[in-house]
């Protein structure tokens, strides 16, 4: 497996530049003065669809044009943000695309993707969701899109990382969500290659952390269901060979319960302004789980994946008010 580096994220950079957002970095004076640190945060769910995903959508299709490889059709499968990302990219190269999705994704989600452009096929669950994108991967002209598991999908998403780093400077770690761990392999690649002595952390929801169990036990773990977590985003079943050849390299990794992602979900909206999502704000929860163990004071940098949330989730979200509990360490 061809190692990627920091001259592909680079180039990933150059090629989406002109069509993406430069999320701002955000940070809050009351939640460093109530634990202690300098937290900053990259804004991605200021980003085009709302989420990082968009980096890694726009990268691969021209990556596909740079190559003179321009397909009939593109195909994706996802849960949400990654199917906008594909149904915008495709449609701002002039490409149909199909996104393969399951019947209990985010519902705002689901009308965005139909919005830019998109058709959408749905199945019953995530397993079927998978093996019909698979299936319709081998046929001539079609262009298969993953999630996670694309060395230009890995890329295009390490520019998020790429561009905090350049505006901070010097950070002593860096905090992002794992789902299929793109994002989490795009941000190692990028951190290390512009700063090998930052630590790169990833979190995902102990209901659905097949991420946290194959990096356990040394090889890919496959959860046996779809799991039921209330981050939407991390709902995948397994992590990619590409991906996992970073996950494990990664300096930690951290499992997150439901009340603690609702909690800081609650805490970062209530605190930046910011409308947060779950899956977003997990990676807080591993931040918190990491500063704990520090003796001395930190700057790290927490990437907000995504802000699209509807009405159900936000519904769960707010059943129970965590406001009343102050953000603390001990």
């Amino acid at each position: 497996m061809k190692q990627l580096s920091l001259k592909n994220i680079e180039e990933a950079k150059h090629r989406i530049d002109k069509y993406i957002n430069k999320t701002p970095i955000l940070s809050s004076q009351m939640l460093n003065k109530f634990l202690g640190h300098e937290i900053y945060f990259k804004a991605e769910c200021l980003q085009k669809t709302g989420a990082f995903k968009i980096r890694g959508a726009i990268n691969s299709v021209a990556w596909l044009l740079e190559n003179e490889n321009k397909p009939k059709h593109i195909i994706a499968n996802s849960s949400g943000n990654h199917a906008q990302a594909v149904s915008l990219a495709s449609h701002l190269f002039g490409i149909p695309s199909t996104i393969y999705m399951p019947k209990n994704v985010s519902k705002v989600k689901a009308q965005a993707t139909l919005s830019y452009g998109a058709n959408i096929d749905y199945s019953e669950n995530r397993i079927i969701t998978d093996q019909k994108v698979l299936k319709k991967s081998k046929e001539e002209g079609i262009y298969w899109i993953p999630p996670f598991n694309h060395p230009q999908v890995v890329c295009g998403q390490g520019t998020a990382a790429y561009e905090a780093i350049k505006e901070l400077g010097d950070i002593d770690a860096v905090f992002a969500p794992c789902g299929g761990g793109g994002l989490l392999s795009g941000t190692f690649i990028a951190t290390k290659g512009l700063s090998p002595k930052t630590k790169v952390i990833g979190v995902e929801p102990k209901l659905a952390n097949d991420a946290f169990k194959s990096i356990q036990s040394g090889s890919i773990f496959k959860l046996s269901t779809p799991p039921d977590t209330i981050a939407d985003g991390a709902r995948t079943m397994s992590v990619g060979e590409i991906t996992f050849n970073y996950l494990k390299q990664l300096d930690n990794f951290y499992e997150a319960e439901e009340a603690e992602i609702i909690y800081w979900t609650q805490w970062l909206s209530h605190l930046l302004k910011l409308h947060v999502e779950p899956t977003s704000a997990m990676a807080m929860v591993g931040a918190v789980k990491w500063l704990k163990s520090q003796k001395n004071k930190q700057k790290v940098t927490v990437i907000l994946s995504g802000g699209n949330i509807d009405k159900d989730t936000m519904n769960i979200v707010w059943k129970t008010d965590y406001l009343n509990v102050l953000p603390a360490l001990k």
